[in-house]
């Protein structure tokens, strides 16, 4: 059983990753929203980075933190950000393009923490501080990519099966919708079973290396 400075440690190299990529994933969506003509998000105060408007107590704090301590794969949610597609011009393709902002957001948050992790080897020797600093990088980028992949799965009501839906032709579209209330129970399903970690941990690993190539980590 870990000791109380473990769980602590822990705790403090998972908790600002975990935050930002979460928060930020939902302000991308209701910032998106209100470019293509949706005002909810905006009005609520969700287009922001402060975490306090995004938290869901169980899936944003409880969940990705109990899995850090006992799992190596990582996921959380926030609270969704309420979008009304009768303000959109096309309003499966612009829900895609509100779906799709999350997962992008994520990639460039994970290369945003790739470029704290440089640049805290550049700025500290080789010190405690510099072994948390990078550590808490890695959490970030690998959080975001998880949170990305895991998105784009083509389940309703993850992003990526609303961007399904906005590709496809009306008919098949609003077909394609219904799974959404069994979407949570196929996810879960996936996971229990270990075959969503086998379907996303090469992807997210092979995305981890691209972004270690390119910042030379």
């Amino acid at each position: 059983m870990s000791s109380i400075p473990d769980i602590a440690y822990t705790i403090a190299v998972w908790a600002a990753p975990i935050l930002f990529a979460i928060t930020l994933h939902e302000a991308a969506h209701g910032w998106v929203a209100n470019r293509l003509g949706d005002p909810t998000a905006k009005t609520l105060g969700r287009i922001t980075i402060n975490p306090l408007k995004h938290i869901d107590p169980v899936g944003t704090i409880v969940v990705p933190l109990f899995l850090a301590m006992v799992s190596p794969f990582v996921m959380g949610w926030a609270k969704p950000v309420p979008v009304e597609p009768r303000y959109f011009k096309s309003p499966l393709l612009d829900m895609a393009l509100v779906a799709v902002a999350g997962p992008v957001s994520n990639f460039f948050m994970a290369c945003i923490w790739a470029m704290f992790i440089k640049m805290a080897y550049l700025s500290l020797d080789n010190s405690p501080l510099l072994s948390f600093m990078a550590e808490m990088g890695k959490n970030g980028i690998i959080i975001n990519i998880v949170l990305m992949v895991l998105n784009l799965l083509p389940i309703p009501p993850l992003d990526g099966g609303r961007v399904v839906t906005g590709i496809l032709p009306p008919n098949l579209a609003m077909q394609f919708m219904r799974l959404e209330r069994y979407g949570m129970i196929i996810i879960l399903v996936l996971l229990i079973s270990g075959i969503l970690g086998k379907i996303m941990w090469p992807i997210v690993m092979h995305f981890v290396k691209i972004i270690g190539f390119l910042f030379g980590l």
